[in-house]
């Protein structure tokens, strides 16, 4: 493709390999730790599911059965195939008798390796076939209802409610919506276990468990056969489940998940150590089922200003990148987050936002960009967020996004209500339509504003990525070059439930996900 920014390819070339190898600096730490939530998850892969009598969900119960005996370094999967040999039960049944008291894992006779390994590793194929029968199944939709053109009409539902949530996210897409996302409850990121079952209260979203997952998927497919095209549904799995959250969607073919390296340790203070160790798992679940992940820059912005930290976006998406290349996600799959977060009284703001979207698409070509709408400046005057909306709306389609969460005009206000969503998604399709091949028809100005504010953005990413790759990423966090936040390399949330790997750790999903046939 062209450079219509005339960027030069050898500054990209350089950013992302510094990019890559700040991404190989961490991931040496990361390949020699687990967290909680990743053993977690391999016990809910191993088919662990449901709560004891006080709520407890039984995964959490097995994972600190096990971290109490001091075994969890040799991970989950180990002692939950081991007790599976001692009591010829199944994990599930192995669960619930560590709840009931009945057994201690870490205290029973222990097996050989290759006992051990040969019971978990058929379990492990089983769910991994699950998983890839979704994506399968997904791709069999796709081919038979067709789907929208993009930019994705991406619009969320929050009412805290599941049953309120899917009468909601149905008027949507026939509305037109091609995502719906459903907005966790707020601070669910912070809890360190997954509620359970259908849940109908929350605040400002709906609790992320693996039951409503499935009552909105089936919820989207029977909307998806009424209006001919197959509807794809989003969550979170941010915070401190994100592999497990990522685990749940992977088996209830959910589309699309908020999952970025980064976001957790900036916004919701969980411990750097812990949010790289998980992402990772997580990502690696994610690129196997097939999900597009959507990353979190668009955050920086709501904390730091989109003119001046501009090129702090940029080098975050190259990280993001080279983070998900590692846990086998493909470029199609990376929906590199931005956001149309540009002051409306700023001269030629609507220019330099612009230049913006457009470096992103040239730099990224292969991936479906999630770009978001203004909610920074946005005040009230629902006439003007409208005219706000619009002119994100036309950057989208001018530059070719992917993923295009719409703007509400009530934003700041209050939850969008029906009608709202249907004035956003009738003012991305007017335009949209009558600005679809705008981009084809327009070059920029040699020397001009557009060319040059790109430049000077690729220009100050790399020397960002340089610097950060002699320092170090935990160092570069610490000092607050993200989002104007700074974290603490040993603080935050979360920390405690970090461990060293020993010897003959065990995961089987690593290698059976990273290695299957995509």
């Amino acid at each position: 493709m062209k450079s219509k920014l005339n960027l030069d390819f050898n500054v990209v070339d350089s950013a992302r390999n510094a990019a890559n190898n700040i991404a190989e600096d961490v991931q040496e730490f990361i390949d020699k730790h687990s967290t909680v939530s990743v053993e977690r998850t391999v016990a809910r892969l191993l088919g662990i599911d449901g709560v004891d009598e006080i709520e407890r969900p039984l995964p959490n119960v097995v994972v600190d059965n096990v971290k109490e005996g001091g075994g969890l370094n040799k991970g989950i999967a180990y002692w939950i195939g081991n007790a599976m040999i001692h009591t010829k039960e199944s994990p599930q049944k192995v669960a619930e008798m560590v709840s009931a008291g009945d057994i201690d894992l870490t205290k029973l006779p222990i097996a050989s390796d290759e006992d051990i390994y040969k019971v978990i590793d058929g379990i492990a194929k089983d769910t991994t076939e699950r998983i890839r029968q979704n994506r399968i199944k997904r791709e069999e939709y796709i081919e038979n209802l067709g789907e929208g053109t993009k930019p994705y009409l991406y619009v969320i539902v929050a009412t805290g409610n599941i049953y309120e949530d899917i009468v909601q996210a149905q008027a949507a897409a026939r509305q037109g919506a091609d995502i719906i996302a459903v907005i966790r409850t707020t601070a669910q990121s912070l809890l360190d276990y997954v509620p359970y079952g259908p849940t109908t209260e929350g605040f400002g979203g709906t609790y992320a468990t693996q039951e409503n997952f499935r009552l909105m998927r089936e919820a989207l497919d029977e909307v998806g056969e009424e209006v001919g095209r197959y509807i794809r549904l989003c969550n979170y799995c941010s915070g401190l489940c994100m592999p497990e959250i990522a685990a749940m969607g992977a088996l209830e073919r959910l589309d699309v998940m908020l999952n970025d390296a980064l976001y957790g340790i900036l916004f919701r203070d969980i411990n750097m150590q812990r949010t790289l160790v998980d992402q990772y798992f997580s990502r690696i679940i994610n690129g196997y089922g097939g999900v597009i992940i959507n990353t979190g820059e668009d955050n920086y912005l709501t904390t730091a200003d989109a003119v001046e930290e501009a090129h702090t976006v940029l080098a975050s998406q190259f990280m993001n990148e080279q983070f998900a290349l590692k846990a086998g996600i493909p470029e199609e799959q990376m929906g590199l987050g931005h956001a149309f977060e540009m002051d409306p009284n700023l001269e030629n703001g609507f220019l330099l936002e612009l230049s913006q979207a457009q470096m992103a698409r040239e730099i990224f070509p292969n991936a479906p960009l999630k770009y978001m709408p203004p909610t920074k400046f946005m005040t009230g005057n629902i006439f003007k967020g409208h005219l706000q909306d619009a002119m994100f709306n036309l950057v989208s389609v001018w530059t070719n996004q992917g993923l295009q969460l719409l703007g509400m005009p009530t934003e700041a206000i209050h939850t969008p209500h029906l009608q709202d969503r249907m004035l956003s998604i009738e003012n991305a399709k007017y335009i949209f339509n009558n600005a679809r091949n705008i981009g084809d028809e327009i070059e920029f100005k040699d020397g001009g504003m557009i060319q040059t504010r790109a430049q000077n953005v690729l220009k100050d990413a790399d020397e960002l990525l340089k610097d950060i790759e002699q320092e170090g990423l935990f160092s570069t966090i610490e000092k607050g070059k993200f989002a104007a936040v700074k974290r603490p390399r040993d603080g935050g949330k979360g920390l405690d439930g970090v461990i060293t790997k020993g010897e003959g750790y065990y995961n089987p999903f690593i290698k059976l996900m990273l290695g299957g046939d995509r």
